[in-house]
């Protein structure tokens, strides 16, 4: 299943937006416009599967910082919502529209809400707590209930529509989605987790002397890269001796890099990997002899031809570090990719960004504030860009 929407509201200097997603999504802005929350909240998503949800907002400063900075209606309550619809691949759907704030096409609709501790709860004072979650079949006539709690309870529902409790009273900081039993009863819910579970997000690969990506890797077939590449010589050791295809990865090095070629010694039992460049043919450049710009290159590579691809890849700023000329063979890359999954692109670069837009039909949004909250150019309040129309 891949993302087909996505909605977010009172979440940092979000106050509410929902917008499709396409299969490959590229937002471009300005530094404080709020980018990085909007790809943020994708991975808070992800932590709800995980059950860690509460966990992850304490870490990034507890609800103080993560709720919307701009005034609030004191009559309601302090809530961060975030909600994902979840769907089929668009490539013979027609363009899609929106009924009752759900995309065509979304089969699945999972929603959390966030507030903070009611005064008498038995709880931390300023620890996130998860007030209320919902998860919904869409692909019906009409939506289906699969999932709902509220405070401490959770039922799900079967096929029939019958309400079942899960058996166990929710602390305020779990979520019914992370914890919900993998059995036939609940396939259902499962089936949402896992697919939320196995989303990358590739945003802190490090350069530095002493980064992973440096440091050859234990030799273990590795077919999707560890967010943090720690495993980039058994990706591209996978690719060369086990897959034994590298069409692609050598198109891909020698766009980037004219002449160069990757080398992948047989691995014994660490994996390592370097580079040939064409002025010293008979040189093999070692991982921790690359430059900062080349390894990182190399590791967005290995994210994006892996042997298997998750359903969902998000790279924020891919383009630090690299050289100005890298940014064409980096488009070209992401959108080799995107034939085979769905990727979130998050980029200061406006070359980048005219990058996609010549090699693709692919329209970068631009992020913005509008009246001090994040906002997309051309967004409407349906949920749809003007240009969809």
């Amino acid at each position: 299943m891949q993302v087909r929407e996505v909605y977010i509201a009172g979440y940092r200097s979000i106050q509410g937006i929902r917008f499709p997603v396409d299969p490959v999504t590229v937002f471009v802005g300005a530094n404080g416009v709020g980018k990085t929350n909007l790809y943020r909240s994708l991975q808070l998503l992800q932590a709800a599967a995980a059950g860690t949800l509460a966990r992850d907002l304490a870490a990034e400063g507890g609800m103080e910082s993560a709720l919307w900075a701009g005034r609030r209606n004191a009559s309601l309550p302090a809530r961060i919502k975030l909600s994902v619809g979840l769907g089929g691949s668009r490539d013979s759907e027609p363009q899609p529209t929106f009924e009752y704030g759900v995309e065509a096409g979304v089969t699945f609709s999972y929603e959390a809400e966030i507030g903070v501790r009611q005064p008498t709860a038995a709880a931390f004072p300023l620890e996130p707590q998860i007030k209320e979650e919902r998860l919904v079949y869409c692909g019906g006539r009409k939506p289906a209930p699969v999932l709902e709690r509220k405070g401490p309870r959770a039922v799900a529902f079967d096929d029939n529509g019958r309400k079942h409790p899960l058996g166990t009273d929710l602390f305020p900081t779990e979520t019914a989605l992370g914890i919900s039993p993998d059995t036939t009863d609940h396939a259902d819910i499962a089936a949402v987790r896992r697919t939320m579970l196995a989303w990358r997000f590739y945003h802190d690969f490090r350069s530095d002397r002493l980064s992973p990506l440096r440091t050859p890797c234990l030799a273990v077939t590795t077919p999707t890269l560890a967010s943090d590449g720690s495993d980039l010589a058994a990706v591209f050791a996978t690719l060369v001796h086990i897959r034994e295809d590298t069409a692609d990865l050598d198109q891909v090095i020698d766009d980037a890099f004219p002449g160069a070629r990757l080398v992948v010694p047989s691995p014994g039992r660490t994996a390592s990997f370097g580079l040939i460049m064409p002025d010293y043919p008979k040189r093999v450049f070692e991982a921790e002899e690359l430059s900062d710009g080349t390894l990182r290159y190399l590791a967005i590579a290995g994210a994006l031809l892996g042997y298997r691809l998750p359903s969902f890849i998000a790279l924020n700023e891919p383009e630090t570090s690299l050289h100005p000329d890298l940014l064409e063979p980096l488009a070209r890359l992401i959108l080799r990719a995107g034939q085979r999954t769905q990727i979130w692109v998050v980029t200061h670069s406006e070359r980048l960004a005219q990058a996609f837009m010549r090699e693709s039909a692919v329209t970068p949004r631009t992020v913005i504030k509008r009246n001090g909250a994040t906002w997309i150019d051309g967004l409407k309040l349906s949920g749809t860009f003007g240009d969809d129309d």
